[in-house]
């Protein structure tokens, strides 16, 4: 087990570190997430029943503790949601969480399709993600996300031109949408 350990650690470490810094927007959580990841590879090592490869096996891991992440979020918001009474105060808090460094670099462009990739469902997010950002086929992607080929595809389809809407909102508006 070690070396088929080392061996993927080796091949998809920095790939699987990128999906998960675009799925949650932050290194740190990003770091601990894939450390979450190689938990549950090693727990479920002897369940990996090589059907798919390894790679899809392992990115599909990392997109349900990304999923677990984002759920536990949002009970841990609707917690905090409850507990105060915002009718009372009339203000809404707004989230403004920064891009990563790598982003923030980059063209404003750029920046702009990363902010709008977050208005998308994690669905549609995890599809452009990976067949655009991880450049992974369409069978590659379907194995990942337990999808067939046709939801894959209808799912991009639909991602992009929720994408583009969302795009030209922000052009209008001159931000967020």
């Amino acid at each position: 087990m070690r070396t088929f350990f080392d061996e993927l650690y080796e091949n998809y470490h920095h790939d699987l570190f990128q999906f998960l810094l675009y799925m949650v927007k932050d290194r740190d959580l990003a770091e601990d997430l894939v450390q979450d990841v190689y938990v549950r590879v090693m727990k479920s090592y002897d369940s990996f029943n090589r059907r798919s490869s390894e790679k899809t096996w392992l990115f599909s891991i990392a997109r349900h503790v990304a999923i677990d992440y984002f759920r536990k979020q949002k009970r841990k918001r609707n917690r905090i949601m409850e507990f105060f009474d915002w009718n009372e105060k009339g203000e809404q808090i707004q989230d403004h969480q920064k891009l990563p460094e790598e982003i923030a670099i980059q063209k404003d462009e750029v920046q702009e399709v990363y902010r709008a990739l977050d208005e998308c469902t994690v669905d549609q997010k995890s599809v452009l993600i990976l067949r655009y950002i991880q450049c992974m086929s369409i069978k590659e992607t379907a194995e990942i996300l337990g999808w067939s080929e046709s939801k894959v595809k209808t799912t991009q389809h639909r991602a992009m031109k929720a994408l583009k809407l969302i795009l030209a909102k922000m052009n209008e508006g001159g931000g967020r949408p």
